[in-house]
């Protein structure tokens, strides 16, 4: 999905740990090389973080959670809501395994079960419409007959497009027509089982989607020419889009619900606009926004947000864009990524994660000898990008200077680290070679990373990234070879 500490007197300190109470990460696992769990909670505890959003139940990440106090919310993947939603027995077994137990052996202090993750997108074509509520409220009924309803509460993460405004102002909000009434039945199931209402919301996005949308009001430096909402200012697009939902929600009888923000951030690669620059300035602006506790103008109360995320993610899907593998405020291996100061540390900075293990420092690069025009190179490049991560290559990227060459050992580099190193995984036909003399430019953020030690014991977690989509970037890679043989 805070503030910035200060360190003159103690009344001040006290005020900025207590005002950032309500912040969070979403901690992701879809990469390849993943840290240990027991890692990754040292890191969140020594950065002061008290809550955590998951978006499964992973049960080693569980078991590394317990007796650490931080609060939790574990999640139901979508593909799974047809099964607890048609059938109460299965979600007495998904509550039994993956709540209870935790909570009774482990002392895991599980707060939430978030429902599906935004399950009414517009781009899933109303597959999980009629299947969310009974999923709701079949876990909900689990966790009463467990005997912990009033501890874990359910919620449905969605995304801020299930509701809009009439008129381009927060004051005309309500919910997407489409989807109208079965959000309102869920908005009472939530307000009726003392539930909070979960939503994700990106002003990059709407950056990204929108070549005319104003920078400036993606920020909280209040340079953008405000929005005048019947006298009502906003300078934010985020204050204007909480608000939005408070009037849905207000306009149908619920302006009480309570409103998690389950998802914010800015990514750092991957598009011109998924910069280091802008992702600092917006996540500290937010998290100086929201220090006071002083909330929206329609709800002036403390934030309760998790910030999107805690590290990258090499192999989440790109299908909405090369940055969706770089949304962290971490790298892949823990490792800082710019200053942020959450609030929650002595120092006022991110504190990374101790005790990585990495592979050996070799890289697989292009050959020195092996001319441009060599028929191998395309493929070779398509092969590797399209089994490994290249959105960090093309305009605008953090690697996005790099010449020809560069390009092409990017790609073979990725490919061979994500392989663990294996010598067969830098066999490209006559033009790749290991090297351990490092790649990375001298200049700029580009980087040529040696990959971390895999890890194996969490049960149930996938690795590699199998046969994924051949990324967009590798296609502009080919285009930029061709062009190169011209």
């Amino acid at each position: 999905m805070g503030c910035i500490t200060v360190t003159i007197g103690i009344v001040c300190l006290f005020t900025l740990l207590w005002s950032v109470n309500g912040i969070g990460v979403n901690w992701g696992t879809q990469t390849s090389h993943p840290l240990p769990p027991d890692t990754v909670v040292r890191m969140l505890r020594e950065n002061g973080i008290q809550k955590v959003k998951l978006f499964d139940a992973d049960y080693g990440i569980l078991k590394a959670l317990g007796k650490t106090g931080i609060e939790v919310m574990v999640g139901i993947p979508n593909d799974m809501l047809a099964s607890v939603g048609g059938s109460m027995k299965a979600a007495e077994k998904w509550v039994a395994k993956n709540v209870s137990e935790h909570i009774s052996s482990n002392n895991v202090n599980i707060r939430y079960v978030a429902v599906g993750n935004e399950p009414f997108l517009e781009t899933y074509n109303g597959s999980y419409l009629h299947i969310t509520l009974p999923a709701l409220s079949n876990i909900q009924s689990a966790l009463i007959k467990a005997g912990i309803g009033s501890q874990v509460k359910v919620t449905v993460p969605l995304n801020a497009d299930v509701y809009a405004s009439s008129n381009t102002y927060p004051s005309g909000g309500d919910f997407r027509t489409d989807i109208f009434d079965p959000m309102l039945k869920i908005v009472k199931f939530l307000n009726d089982s003392n539930s909070p209402f979960t939503v994700n919301i990106y002003p990059f996005i709407s950056l990204y989607t929108d070549s005319n949308f104003p920078v400036e009001y993606a920020f909280f430096d209040g340079n953008a020419t405000p929005l005048n909402d019947g006298g009502t200012l906003y300078y934010n697009m985020f204050d204007a889009n909480l608000d939005t939902l408070a009037h849905a929600l207000q306009k149908n009888g619920f302006g009480n619900l309570p409103i998690i923000v389950g998802e914010i951030g800015w990514p750092t690669d991957g598009d011109r606009n998924a910069n280091i620059e802008y992702a600092r300035r917006f996540n500290q602006g937010f998290m100086s926004h929201i220090s006071g506790g002083k909330g929206t103008p329609m709800r002036p109360i403390p934030i309760d947000a998790y910030l999107f995320s805690l590290i990258d993610e090499d192999a989440k899907s790109i299908d909405p864009g090369n940055f969706e593998r770089h949304w962290g405020i971490f790298y892949f291996d823990g490792q800082v990524k710019y200053p942020l100061n959450l609030g929650t540390t002595n120092s006022g900075a991110l504190i990374p994660a101790k005790g990585v293990q990495y592979l050996e420092r070799k890289w697989c690069v292009m050959k020195l000898s092996a001319p441009l025009d060599d028929p191998q190179v395309a493929q070779s490049v398509s092969y590797a990008c399209g089994r490994a991560d290249c959105t960090s290559l093309g305009y605008g990227t953090s690697c996005g200077n790099l010449d020809a060459r560069g390009n092409i050992s990017y790609a073979f580099n990725s490919y061979f680290q994500k392989n663990n190193q294996l010598e067969d995984a830098c066999k490209f036909p006559n033009v790749s070679v290991i090297t351990k003399t490092d790649p990375t430019p001298t200049v700029g953020n580009c980087k040529f990373p040696i990959m971390i030690q895999p890890y194996y014991e969490s049960a149930g977690r996938r690795f590699g990234c199998g046969q994924m989509p051949l990324p967009l970037v590798s296609v502009l890679l080919l285009l930029l070879l061709t062009v190169v043989q011209l």
